[in-house]
């Protein structure tokens, strides 16, 4: 937010305009820097895909279009200390087996606690069931398939790189695996199979196919799709591949933390806006693709079905250039868009201005860790994710699942025990949109 002077005129509150409006779609140019390298290993020891040679050609298309360098090899003596130090992130591209004696495994525990990045694809989940630690990197061992058929895939978070330019619901058709367990406690679940849209989903409705997680100080990303060569020709799988590897490298950002309890507050549909007021001028358009843009300003659209005390709120936001925003939480119910920020928080959205008021502060009372906000920050058309935690008067902030600010309210004039939530359209030259808006309420603390 920046600050303009209040006119003296009454600022009347616009409707919400219900277009059909998308925003722009999230950038996939942004890349490694040209000297660092992913390897694509894809050694078998038991069933081995015939689409093996064209996963292996996608990503060396995808890294000579995103600026990454590609090695590919089947030779498991690649997996020395020394020589995995060279690579942003490694793929294990449908293998299959024991591919790694003792000491290749060591070299690769050591890459992954050194910071190193993994994608598995597809068979990645059919290798090493004897090595704890690659059970956990990969985060569910394969145990069955049925046909090759089509299927609906659910995108569960469009936050994440690998996801961000999918639609809500994706259909394809792959060899869809079952897995031994459900990762969903200790990974990021990215996308899931509706079992009722195929035949021989054998995981009782709750079906990861896509995840993402921290892993022992390394990054992993997992995808099951990828059986069938022709999904390597497909624009949307070869999207996906690469976010996940841009992730997996560092590349871009994203919250691969667990996450379970939410419920949303916008969920793309028009329906989940009916508890939504707009005040003050200026409103927000919502796309085809479920997302909220903003337009004119200086309004406010604020969640009237219910004020929130301690609670977990989760939400989605891109900016299409130097823009400004926020996000306000912790004031009483107005249709004064001034009213929230005399009475309420701001946490910014806008990465150009002074420490106080830029991405991540709590506006003009508190800079965010500006060196781990820049390294968390996604640039402009690309996405992120905020996590803001409100606790008692004390308001923790998340960017892409980094902490990168911790404020307590010490103003008797204000209070974060009970308020609204609501989303800044800033003015005419800001375009910024949402998505994915989605809380949990947390218990009280007493005292």
């Amino acid at each position: 937010m920046a600050t303009p002077a209040r006119t003296a005129t009454a600022v009347v509150g616009a409707a919400l305009l219900l277009g059909c409006v998308t925003g722009p779609a999230a950038s996939t140019t942004g890349a490694p820097s040209p000297d660092e390298r992913v390897l694509v290993f894809s050694k078998t020891a038991g069933y081995r895909h015939d689409s093996i040679p064209e996963g292996v050609a996608a990503v060396q298309e995808l890294g000579a279009t995103a600026g990454f360098a590609v090695d590919a090899t089947e030779d498991a003596g690649a997996f020395t200390a020394a020589n995995l130090q060279r690579y942003a992130a490694v793929v294990f591209l449908s293998t299959t087996g024991d591919v790694l004696d003792g000491a290749q495994q060591r070299a690769f525990e050591g890459y992954i606690r050194g910071g190193g990045g993994y994608v598995g694809v597809h068979a990645a989940a059919d290798t090493e069931y004897d090595w704890a630690f690659y059970g956990g990197l990969v985060g569910a061992y394969f145990r069955s398939h049925p046909a090759v058929q089509p299927a609906r895939v659910d995108v569960e978070d469009r936050g994440h790189p690998a996801t961000a330019a999918l639609p809500g619901v994706w259909n394809r058709t792959d060899e869809w695996y079952d897995y031994r367990s459900n990762p969903r406690a200790r990974a990021r679940i990215l996308a899931t199979l509706d079992e009722s849209s195929y035949t021989g989903g054998a995981m009782n409705g709750d079906h990861p196919i896509a995840w993402c997680q921290t892993y022992q100080g390394g990054r992993a990303f997992y995808t099951g799709g990828g059986h069938t060569g022709e999904s390597y020709a497909e624009p949307a799988f070869r999207q996906h591949l690469l976010g996940g590897i841009r992730w997996a490298t560092g590349a871009a950002q994203a919250d691969c933390r667990p996450e379970t309890g939410y419920r949303p507050l916008f969920d793309g549909t028009r329906e989940s806006l009916t508890d939504w007021k707009q005040a003050g001028p200026g409103s927000f358009t919502l796309g085809d693709d479920g997302t909220l843009t903003s337009t004119g300003g200086m309004g406010l659209l604020w969640y009237a079905g219910k004020s929130f005390g301690a609670y977990s709120l989760k939400l989605d936001w891109k900016t299409a250039g130097d823009d400004n925003s926020g996000v306000f939480v912790g004031f009483p119910p107005s249709d004064d868009p001034w009213s929230a920020v005399d009475n309420g928080y701001e946490i910014q959205i806008d990465a150009t201005d002074v420490p106080e008021k830029t991405t991540g502060s709590v506006y003009g009372f508190r800079s965010a860790d500006l060196d781990k906000r820049d390294r968390a920050l996604n640039p402009p058309g690309e996405w992120n994710t905020y996590e803001i935690r409100v606790e008692g008067e004390r308001v923790r902030i998340y960017l892409n699942g980094v902490k990168i600010n911790d404020f307590t309210n010490t103003d008797p004039a204000r209070s974060l025990r009970d308020g609204h939530i609501g989303l800044q359209n800033h003015g005419a030259d800001d375009t910024v949109s949402f998505r994915d808006v989605r809380i949990k309420e947390l218990p009280v603390k007493a005292g």
